[in-house]
Order: structure tokens, then C-alpha cells, then sequence
């Protein structure tokens, strides 16, 4: 990944109902949501959120399909790991991130997507 792929996508989350569509959609797995499901998921308005589903589409960061008469949304997992793959590149001066590294989250710290 490139560091303006890296910008690219990391703007597109940093706003708050981005980041919450896009965890969404990582929650929903493969079979993705509707544009509608989403929407009421989330409690905003459709004129908002086609401008949000925009952006990380923009960013490459979900997908979009027809299914029928509704578009379905999914993460684009790929691109999500290369983003954290990205940013975890060289993690711990390339040593084995152990459990007893900077790079380990503590479990108190953890929270579910």
C-alpha cells in the first residue's frame, strides 16, 4: 500500500458515522447490508448515509453490489488488511510482536468491533 492509499483511507474513517458504518459492515461479514438496513442501524438520514457509503467507497474501503433492486454493502476485507498491515509494517522494529511487546493490546484495552 501506498502512504496517499494510507491517507486516503484513514480520512475516509475518521468521522464518526464513517467509522461506525465501516465497523458495521465488518460486523455484518460477507453477506454485507442493504443501504435501508444500514440506515435504520445507524439512525441516519439516507441523504447522509449515500454520502458516507460515498466516501469509503471513494476510499476502497467497502464494496457495493446489486442485488435486485437493492445495493448491498460489504467491508472490503482485502483492503483493510492491507490498510492495518500498512500501519503494523516494521511493528516492534521488525522483532516478533509477543505478547510481551508494545504492539499487544491488553485485554482491559480490547473492544469488540
Amino acid at each position: 500500500m501506498r502512504a496517499e492509499n494510507a491517507v486516503e483511507a484513514l480520512a475516509a474513517l475518521a468521522q464518526e458515522h464513517r467509522l461506525a458504518l465501516f465497523r458495521l459492515l465488518v460486523q455484518a461479514g460477507d453477506k454485507g447490508m442493504a443501504a435501508g438496513a444500514i440506515a435504520d442501524a445507524l439512525g441516519v438520514p439516507n441523504s447522509s448515509l449515500s454520502f458516507h457509503l460515498a466516501q469509503l467507497r471513494n476510499a476502497g474501503l467497502i464494496l457495493q453490489e446489486r442485488q435486485h433492486r437493492s445495493l448491498i454493502y460489504r467491508a472490503n476485507y482485502p483492503a483493510m488488511n492491507k490498510l492495518v498491515g500498512y500501519l503494523m509494517e516494521n511493528c516492534c522494529a521488525g522483532a516478533d510482536c509477543g505478547a510481551d511487546t508494545a504492539c499487544e493490546i491488553p485485554a482491559q484495552e480490547r473492544k469488540s468491533a
